[in-house]
């Protein structure tokens, strides 16, 4: 790059404050400032944007047209996404202190935060990092051309992306409203244990059979059996009764009565049916759980280590 700066002008400047130079704020853990020849006019092909974010806040996918883009990690951690144009793959590159990340120049990218105080510094090699943002997409192409070209309910699509403002920067935005986690509640909560259902290592000895816990009631009052070990053969329970006759069912599947769980040698246990809630999944806990799983990877995509 050939510059033409008179360096002999009282207005040449070597020094700039980069935070003084603020280009997007969501909030006080949430902005980017920007280093370029129109902050430090004896740039050549140098500029910067100085990234803070906190945990699952994304700086949103977009492309600069003219430059490439360098991404080193200075504190935090964060994810590093990107579209290989050349093999139509969606990579991600997890990066931690002292690493980084190269965007080539034109590639569809973004960044999320993995944990809070994540600061990034964002090198590119063109004076001014020109950029075209993805929420300046959505909401600059008409709806009806959307849903046209993609056979799609043109009022679905202008309801789903009503919300999208363009130049959003980092997202989500700062008023956005998180789904609500309300009806959740009803599937977390256990219900009651029917009292058949309960296991007697869990039922209070007033509850259980006859009353008494069976490891302190007298074998000649246990419920409906006696121990094996002292009852003669001649009178255990079913073992001189034919297959064919065994009452509800085939010999040895189940107790003679069909009301009762199936008798054990020294007392009565009934099964345990599990009747709690099934929860259909766990509460989110952001868009990553540390730096290896990301939100919207499908299978087939890589994810590449460092």
């Amino acid at each position: 790059m050939t510059s033409y700066m008179d360096y002999t002008s009282p207005n040449t400047e070597f020094t700039a404050d980069v935070n003084k130079s603020l280009l997007f704020k969501k909030d006080d853990r949430n902005y980017i400032n920007v280093l370029s020849i129109k902050q430090l006019n004896t740039l050549e092909n140098t500029s910067l944007l100085d990234i803070f974010l906190s945990k699952s806040n994304v700086v949103e996918p977009h492309y600069h047209q003219n430059a490439a883009e360098l991404v080193y990690c200075i504190a935090g951690a964060a994810v590093v996404s990107l579209i290989n144009p050349f093999t139509n793959e969606l990579l991600h590159f997890p990066i931690m202190p002292g690493q980084v990340a190269n965007v080539p120049q034109g590639w569809w990218h973004y960044e999320v935060a993995t944990v809070d105080c994540t600061h990034l510094l964002a090198i590119f090699d063109a004076p001014i990092p020109e950029v075209i943002l993805g929420s300046d997409i959505l909401s600059k192409t008409p709806a009806n051309v959307l849903a046209h070209t993609y056979c799609l309910n043109e009022a679905l699509v202008k309801e789903a992306l009503a919300p999208v403002k363009p130049q959003t920067f980092i997202g989500p935005p700062a008023d956005c409203c998180e789904p609500s986690m309300g009806k959740m509640e009803n599937t977390m909560a256990p219900q009651a244990m029917p009292y058949n259902a309960m296991p007697t290592s869990l039922m209070p000895a007033q509850m259980t059979p006859n009353g008494m816990p069976n490891n302190m009631m007298p074998n000649n009052v246990m419920p409906n059996v006696m121990p094996n070990n002292v009852m003669p053969s001649s009178l255990m329970p079913n073992t001189m009764m034919p297959g064919h006759v065994m009452p509800n069912t085939a010999q040895g599947a189940v107790s003679p009565h069909s009301y009762m769980a199936p008798m054990q040698s020294f007392g009565y246990s009934p099964y345990y049916v599990n009747t709690g809630s099934a929860q259909p999944y766990s509460i989110p806990q952001g868009p990553y759980a540390g730096t290896q799983v990301y939100p919207g990877i499908a299978a087939s995509e890589t994810v590449t280590g460092q």
